[in-house]
């Protein structure tokens, strides 16, 4: 049995081409054809066949409504899986499908250069409440020092004009092709095998690592698909002229074609006393300045409409700023720690204007299990586990 779909303009109001018969029903319908591309729909629908024609049409109340040309005309109904569907699914289609694939395929590269100057560093500085003078003394760094952990992600930015960002405010690069465009930060990985030195030029070259596509299937008879793009991408740090790797570090992004806060609370257990904490406030003044620092114009930081139609109740605190005051938190509890690695994972969103306390608890004395929670709610925003070179 053959399909093919073709785009007819939206309906208000049913409209068939043919009456000689008709069925009325509620149905979903799972329409699948070559790249795993499904497309559903749920609605009240009435159905016009004529037995003298191969040809079946449906219109109703949507944002988009499909034709749906077959051969063989026999009881339509017969035809059609029944599934739960979902506007999640919306504006995915073969075409859609068929560019993610390609971008997939293609090697993707980037290089960027920074000078680690301290000027920049010190705007950084004065924004972590770690080092801005209010818990301990302010110290403004120095060159020919170790660059802290964690804060090269305040350099190495790509650097591209206004007009060439998504509608969002993202930067394009290493991200999929529409309709996957809502990215979350989604965890990553760090590892040190020498410091980057304050005042020296750094070089910082990315890759992809892998793409895997998830949620695109029905997990079972009666779930909603939920299509996820993972980009996992590799990039290797060093100063300019050597070719001694400095630092290499994983991050993964996750793109959405629907709103990203589409699930509850998801709920981390396992997680040991702490042995001690730090807590502070993210305002919405710390989030514009870790968002200039890093040259990130994402909207879901900076304004708060922007938030609500995204499905959240506030301005969300950047992934990085929080995988980063992980790690300071450690660093104003034990100064004289020497970190080998960090590895962390995002758990649920983070917002402005809330209380994060930041807890540590050491798992031995190597290794060190780290967590963001969110004020009175309670909800862990990021976990993580840190391995030291040396021990305590």
């Amino acid at each position: 049995m053959n399909y093919h779909i073709f785009q007819v303009v939206p309906s208000h109001e049913h409209h068939f081409v043919h009456s000689p018969r008709t069925w009325n029903f509620t149905a979903s319908l799972h329409f699948r054809q070559s790249v795993n591309f499904h497309l559903k729909l749920q609605y009240e629908i009435s159905m016009s066949l004529s037995s003298s024609s191969k040809m079946l049409r449906f219109s109703a109340r949507s944002s988009s409504t499909v034709a749906f040309a077959r051969t063989h005309t026999t009881n339509p109904c017969s035809q059609f899986r029944t599934i739960t569907s979902s506007p999640v699914s919306r504006g995915i289609n073969l075409e859609s499908l068929k560019l993610l694939d390609e971008w997939i395929a293609r090697d993707k590269k980037l290089v960027t250069t920074a000078t680690l100057h301290t000027e920049h560093l010190s705007d950084l500085y004065v924004t972590l409440p770690t080092r801005d003078g209010s818990r301990k003394p302010y110290r403004a760094p120095h060159e020919g020092n170790p660059l802290p952990y964690g804060h090269h992600l305040a350099f190495f930015h790509p650097r591209n004009p206004e007009s060439s960002l998504r509608t969002d405010g993202t930067d394009a690069d290493f991200c999929p092709p529409e309709p996957f465009t809502r990215r979350m930060w989604a965890g990553g990985s760090i590892e040190w095998k020498k410091p980057l030195i304050i005042g020296h030029k750094a070089i910082a070259s990315s890759s992809i690592g892998s793409v895997k596509k998830k949620g695109f299937e029905m997990e079972k008879e009666g779930t909603t698909p939920n299509p996820m793009v993972f980009v996992n991408q590799k990039i290797e740090y060093s100063h300019v002229g050597s070719e001694e790797v400095a630092i290499e570090e994983e991050r993964s992004h996750v793109y959405l074609s629907a709103p990203a806060n589409s699930r509850g609370v998801r709920a981390v257990t396992g997680l040991p006393s702490p042995d001690f904490s730090f807590t502070y406030l993210p305002t919405p003044t710390t989030l514009f300045r870790f968002s200039a620092l890093t040259f990130n114009g994402h909207y879901i930081h900076l304004d708060k409409d922007y938030a609500h139609q995204e499905g959240y109740s506030e301005r969300l605190v950047h992934g990085p700023l929080t995988a980063l005051m992980l790690l300071e938190a450690l660093s104003f509890h034990a100064p004289e720690t020497k970190l080998k690695s960090f590895e962390y994972r995002a758990r649920n969103p983070l917002v402005v204007s809330e209380p994060v306390t930041i807890y540590g608890a050491w798992l031995s004395n190597r290794s060190v299990q780290l967590w963001a929670v969110s004020g009175d709610k309670e909800v862990v925003g990021m976990t993580g586990k840190a391995t030291l070179f040396d021990s305590l």
